[in-house]
């Protein structure tokens, strides 16, 4: 006879009592951690208490904004948009190599897997801003350093992208051409590279448009664009012009992003 215990026990439940230990004791965990967090950083808690005044007295210095002088921004928004357009170029080509022996199945040996690897991994691991500051002190404040800084921080978004894709492909006509007697160089441009083609304008317009947002803020630290108005305008608290600076960079992002889906529209 089934009785009303009976049920209740095989009652269907989620987890285990033991997984269910172990959910608690994993969130029990985390906000240990996070509390930990709170308390090692040190954070000033009356101004965070205070940080509502403060913005709504920045925001009423900030309006209305300073459109009497748009020349320069103009020109710096032009700025910001070749090193984004520049940089991912340069570094398109240069992650195809480091994306070819970064792949397991084209990589000449394990030296070379590893040699790739590693800089993919360096290259992401360094923040835009800190690749800027080492090439501004390297080429001196402008342009240049703020391209290099792009580039490098964009190879290794786009090799391990297309690293991946490359171990992702059929094998089966690399292996009809290699049984032809076809050369290593042919093998990459007739059984390779039109597998690829897609993912490499994919991450290439996508790379761009990050690029491009990147590029808004490197004259922070002297190396071009419109970062160094807005640096320019905060240092000598023309409130104005820095709500102008920040419009101008929202107008230039969203019109990135329209171009960048049109570009992923048209080409893929």
């Amino acid at each position: 006879m089934v009785t009303q215990q009976t049920v209740a026990e095989r009652a269907w439940s989620r987890y285990t009592p033991q997984q269910r230990w172990k959910r608690f004791a994993g969130f029990a965990v985390m906000a240990l951690a996070v509390g930990w967090s709170l308390v090692s950083i040190d954070i000033i808690w009356p101004w965070v208490w205070d940080a509502p005044a403060q913005i709504g007295d920045l925001f009423r210095r900030m309006v209305p904004p300073d459109f009497s002088d748009l020349t320069p921004i103009f020109w710096a928004l032009v700025e910001t948009l070749n090193i984004a357009t520049l940089a991912t170029f340069v570094a398109v080509f240069a992650s195809l190599p480091i994306a070819y022996i970064a792949a397991q199945n084209t990589t000449p040996n394990r030296f070379t897997l590893w040699l790739g690897r590693f800089i993919l991994v360096s290259s992401r691991s360094v923040n835009t801003l800190i690749w800027a500051l080492l090439f501004v002190a390297i080429f001196g404040p402008g342009v240049l350093a703020g391209i290099i800084a792009i580039m490098f921080r964009s190879l290794g978004f786009l090799g391990k992208l297309m690293g991946e894709a490359i171990e992702e492909i059929d094998r089966r006509p690399v292996e009809a051409l290699e049984a032809t007697g076809a050369s290593r160089a042919k093998v990459i441009l007739y059984a390779i590279v039109p597998q690829v083609m897609p993912t490499f304008f994919a991450v290439s317009i996508l790379r761009w448009d990050i690029n491009l947002r990147e590029s808004t803020v490197l004259g922070l630290v002297g190396a071009g664009g419109i970062g160094v108005i807005l640096q320019g305008a905060i240092d000598t608290l023309a409130w104005p012009t820095v709500a102008t600076v920040l419009l101008a960079i929202v107008v230039l992002v969203v019109a990135g992003e329209a171009v960048a889906a049109w570009l992923r529209k048209r080409v893929l």
